[in-house]
């Protein structure tokens, strides 16, 4: 199986048109976002990963994201996926960042020990009132 995209996410709606095809469509894509308090907090960003299981693939597989800042790893998610050969998939991931400063975190996701996809997530500090 292949990662296809990994983005951080508001929302996601599937839907059926013709073919019968599915459309997927993600909302409020974001590579940062203000606090909405003041260090320390916690934030559940929503990590989207997009996987496609080749014709001659196996249908099973583990989706591995481990959260890093600095070099360091703050959390970790393992978690199934079952798509047929020659389908798609897509599995929502998410975890509680805990930020002590502002900054970014990097998502490491990968499919198994194959490559590792990088996502960058910014906090950034409050907005004025």
């Amino acid at each position: 199986m292949n990662i296809l995209a990994a983005l951080f996410i508001e929302g996601i709606d599937l839907r059926q048109v013709e073919g019968p095809s599915t459309r997927i469509d993600l909302t409020g894509i974001q590579f940062s976002a203000a606090a909405e308090a003041a260090v320390p907090v916690t934030v559940e960003p929503h990590l989207c990963v997009i996987v496609h299981n080749p014709p001659d693939g196996k249908g099973s597989a583990a989706l591995e994201v481990t959260y890093l800042r600095d070099g360091e790893q703050i959390a970790r998610n393992v978690q199934p996926l079952q798509v047929e050969p020659g389908k798609f998939n897509y599995r929502l991931v998410r975890a509680e960042l805990t930020f002590d400063t502002y900054g970014t975190i990097e998502a490491h996701c990968r499919v198994d020990l194959g490559p590792v996809s990088v996502v960058p997530f910014t906090l950034l500090p409050p907005v004025p009132a």
